[in-house]
């Protein structure tokens, strides 16, 4: 049975944990060295790949904050754990240096242990010392199994050393709030995008995308270039890898002619290009917001492809990056990709995969690997991480035309105005449908001007006169001449599919 006391040091040691975590958060931030990463990744390579698609299928954009919270959890779990022991030996030998050094000291051992960083293990070993310290009473002050006939147990004690417990627990919980707003705002000051200098190729690849954007009253819109801070990021895990330019490359390893690595300093010197390209996620519904453009600059892929000879029965290759994440696909394929090192005119930036990403024309997002480090070509065919997963894998994707509310507008003559973005990969839009009654009428809708990159999205935009309630109904149709499919399909496994549809009025 669990007395007063051992409940008070239960209490403790759940503040002692969470302040461990949030003193290790101040020292790391947010980046791999933080205790939290590695128990998140073994979350994510241990979850069965049912359990992961079901997760994405219900709960959409959310599910991936679930094993976050799953591993913050276990994490303060973990060190709350080490602080219990640190309490339970001060109470044995009645003095508190005791347990602030079994706390402090395991606290240090843990976080160490778990990201092998010894300096910023620091971070989570004093608050936890501190809470034992300041926590913990010795006998003579504490009640006896919550007796309150004698003097050790009267009410006045009890209510003491309840309030010194609330107190303490405040502070550690105060002390968890201050660091992450705090560590928050320092984050936003002190880490800015990189801003390299732009190339003169970039800036007139924007500038185009730019001049190509239809005129519409929507302040809401995205443009045709999608800012960086704004582009929609979708990772296996909530870390991502530190690499540095100067530490990257790339390994051209498996059934080659030759194996190859190309480090940073030599691929920026290979012929570059600044292309306009276009991501979506697989994962989103059909009218989700994970779509992007951007300028990109890198250099194509087939030149070093040729150069390594890729060989193997199944012509096919396994591309690996930094995070873990891994997806197969034809080398013939392949060959039409990039090598991207920028994004709209600067730097690649971390959460995009710096140094290096590859990006191949006209499939999900997902297919994109960051953080670039092998090409592995095969022998036999093998499945990628999403694969594993019930994913599709590789495949093209599907034709969409978006409506989202802020691309509904009253205008001041009375008219609602449409506005929203469509894409069909490589073949790219040849026009937009839209319907104001259901899908029993259809009128084209202005579009943007085409530009030459093949996979890049484009806006398009209809004003009607409303009569009432009206059934808004969008498709897009490719430069194959290929209509959006109007069956609807949620995104597992290859892709959300249907049209768009809006009430408005």
């Amino acid at each position: 049975m669990i007395d007063g006391t051992e409940r008070r040091e239960a209490l403790l040691a759940s503040a002692a944990g969470a302040a461990a975590v949030a003193g290790a958060y101040l020292v790391t931030g947010w980046t791999p060295s933080f205790v939290v990463r590695p128990v998140d990744q073994a979350i994510v390579n241990l979850t069965p790949g049912a359990i992961v698609t079901f997760a994405i299928d219900t709960f959409g954009e959310a599910g991936h904050l679930i094993h976050v919270a799953v591993a913050v959890a276990v994490v303060v779990g973990l060190f709350g754990t080490v602080a219990f022991a640190g309490l339970r030996l001060a109470a044995r030998t009645d003095r508190r240096a005791v347990g602030a050094a079994i706390a402090g000291g395991g606290s240090w051992l843990l976080a160490a242990g778990l990201t092998g960083v010894s300096t910023g293990a620091l971070g989570a070993a004093l608050p936890a010392a501190a809470v034992v310290g300041v926590g913990w009473l010795p006998s003579s002050a504490t009640p006896s199994g919550g007796d309150t006939g004698t003097v050790r147990g009267s009410p006045a004690v009890v209510d003491a050393v309840r309030r010194r417990t609330l107190g303490v627990v405040a502070g550690a919980l105060g002390f968890v709030a201050a660091t992450v707003v705090g560590r928050r705002a320092l984050a936003s000051a002190d880490d800015p995008l990189p801003n390299a200098p732009r190339s003169e190729g970039a800036a007139a690849r924007l500038r185009e995308l730019d001049s190509a954007s239809l005129t519409v009253e929507s302040d809401g819109l995205q443009e045709m270039v999608t800012p960086i801070g704004e582009f929609y990021n979708v990772d296996i895990a909530e870390f991502d890898p530190e690499v540095t330019a100067e530490e990257w490359s790339l390994t051209f390893t498996g059934e080659t002619g030759s194996e190859r690595t190309v480090d940073f300093d030599e691929l920026i010197e290979r012929p570059a290009e600044n292309r306009a390209v276009t991501l979506r996620c697989v994962g989103e519904d059909l009218n989700g917001r994970r779509i992007g453009n951007a300028v990109w600059t890198g250099t194509p892929i087939r030149p070093l492809l040729e150069s390594v000879d890729p060989q193997g029965d199944c012509n096919c290759a396994m591309l690996r990056g930094e995070d873990g994440y891994y997806v197969q696909f034809p080398v013939d394929i392949l060959a039409e990709g990039f090598l991207a090192w920028g994004m709209n005119g600067k730097e690649l930036p971390t959460s995009h995969g710096h140094p290096v990403r590859v990006l191949i024309p006209g499939h999900w997002g997902e297919t994109n690997v960051k953080w670039l480090s092998e090409i592995e070509l095969l022998s036999v065919e093998d499945d990628g991480y999403w694969e594993e997963r019930g994913w599709e894998g590789t495949g093209e994707v599907t034709t969409v035309a978006k409506l989202w509310d802020e691309g509904i507008t009253e205008l001041g003559d009375g008219r609602i105005e449409l506005a929203g973005h469509a894409y069909a990969g490589t073949p790219g839009v040849d026009r937009v449908e839209v319907s104001t009654d259901g899908g029993d009428t259809w009128t084209d809708a202005e579009l943007s001007d085409p530009l030459p990159d093949a996979d890049v999205w484009r806006q398009w935009r209809h004003a009607f006169e409303p009569d009432g309630e009206h059934e808004i109904v969008v498709r897009a149709v490719d430069g194959e001449g290929t209509r959006q499919p109007r069956e609807e399909s949620g995104p597992v496994p290859s892709g959300a599919s249907g049209w768009v549809r809006r009430t408005v009025g």
